[in-house]
């Protein structure tokens, strides 16, 4: 019989041990995460065709252009017996002027447009995903300080409930707390569904990559950086990948005016060939058969150069294109500055929060809640003082929030990335 006994109470132990394994969700490290990004994102993935195709263009402008050949017979005469001609020839086209070497420069420059592109587009999807993970912590962070309050609450609810019983307190205090307690769980039904929204959000950036069951970690304190912002402005000058772009850019320009320039020069059509002539049995112009050789050369005449639409678009472009250069540095210049002046405000907002106001709102709350036990405050006083700590609590986890999203924001501005937590 305690044989029994002992196997009923390990199989509990076992099955408690295993359902709490259960509901531990695998974490999700936020370098693991990043590196997800990179490999299974499809909006990245889609990017880097770009990149191939740009590629294959620099196969296709370095080609020759392919040779014709031409065959042909003809009939001199059907009814005089004159004979027959078959000829074949072979044509090509000799560029001048440069124009395969003007094209390979376009497509070489456009290539690598292509690839700077597409460190832009990374640098940005991993700025944005990691913003998204920065949601998902704080939404977790939140939930927990929902989910303390609640429990807090409930306790009291059943202290007063036997205080209640005990006539110590009054009925309507001892419903206050109890409704209360009702209350914020509701609040925390609502965390958890904002928690699980966030976490959701996270699949957008992983693809095909299931984001159930697993969780998110992390130290907001890790967002702590001394910058200055000449060596932001310079840095960000420097390394910017769409700055970096624009600048390739005028250099694409650039390769399609020499290639219109290029194109302006005539090309030359070279060909040769042979003929046969076969016997003409005609009584009055009888001839033997005739093998001959035939070589030609054909210049186009190029009456469309007087008209230069495609060098003048060309060149306006060059100018676009440098214009937008001086544009987008004057506006990166304000961009790092704004994000610097961005996280410059919530580091302060944070060293408020460090200078103890979580430590007093919380001694607060733990004093009248040890006074309202003892009888000497009300219900009221206990319940705001819980309520100006769970805000406190809250506006903390924002100003982390915040602040890493102002880090990573600066740190996306300058084209510079060293975030790890």
């Amino acid at each position: 019989m305690k044989i029994k006994v002992h196997i009923m109470i390990l199989s509990v132990v076992l099955f408690s041990i295993t359902s709490m394994k259960a509901q531990e969700k695998e974490l999700l490290p936020f370098e693991e995460y990043l590196s997800l990004v990179g490999n299974k994102n499809l909006g990245y993935a889609s990017q880097k065709y770009n990149v191939s195709i740009a590629e294959a263009a620099i196969q296709t402008a370095n080609m020759f252009p392919d040779p014709q050949l031409e065959m042909e017979t003809t009939n001199n005469g059907v009814k005089q017996s004159m004979g027959y001609v078959y000829g074949a020839s072979l044509g090509w086209t000799l560029e001048l002027g440069g124009k395969r070497k003007a094209r390979v420069n376009l497509a070489r420059n456009q290539s690598e447009l292509s690839k700077i592109l597409l460190q832009d587009f990374f640098r940005n999807l991993r700025a944005d995903a990691s913003l998204g993970y920065i949601e998902a912590l704080k939404s977790k962070a939140l939930l927990e300080v929902q989910q303390d309050s609640y429990k807090n609450m409930q306790q009291l609810a059943k202290s007063d409930s036997i205080r209640y019983k005990l006539g110590t307190i009054t009925l309507v205090a001892s419903k206050q707390s109890k409704l209360e307690a009702a209350s914020l769980l509701n609040e925390v039904y609502q965390a958890e569904s904002a928690e699980q929204q966030a976490l959701t959000s996270l699949s957008v950036f992983l693809g095909d990559t299931k984001i159930t069951g697993r969780d998110v970690s992390g130290d907001f304190n890790a967002f702590n950086r001394d910058f200055s912002i000449d060596d932001l402005i310079l840095q960000a000058l420097n390394e910017r990948a769409d700055l970096l772009a624009a600048r390739q850019n005028t250099e694409v320009a650039k390769s399609q005016i020499n290639l219109e320039k290029a194109n302006r020069i005539i090309d030359l059509g070279i060909s040769a060939g042979a003929e046969r002539h076969t016997e003409a049995t005609n009584e009055i112009a009888p001839s033997p058969t005739v093998n001959a050789v035939k070589m030609g050369i054909s210049i186009p005449l190029k009456f469309s150069n007087r008209r230069n639409a495609g060098l003048k678009i060309a060149e306006m472009t060059h100018s676009q294109a440098e214009v937008e250069y001086r544009q987008i540095e004057q506006g990166i210049r304000a961009e790092v500055m704004q994000a610097y002046q961005q996280y410059t405000a919530t580091q302060k907002q944070l060293r408020q929060f460090h200078n103890g106001m979580l430590s007093e709102a919380k001694s607060i709350l733990e004093g009248i809640t040890y006074s309202y036990k003892r009888g000497e405050s009300s219900i009221l006083e206990v319940l705001n003082a819980q309520r100006t700590y769970n805000n406190i609590r809250k506006d903390y986890y924002q100003a982390l929030a915040d602040n890493a999203a102002a880090l990573i924001e600066l740190e996306r501005k300058a084209g510079i990335w060293d975030i790890h937590f």
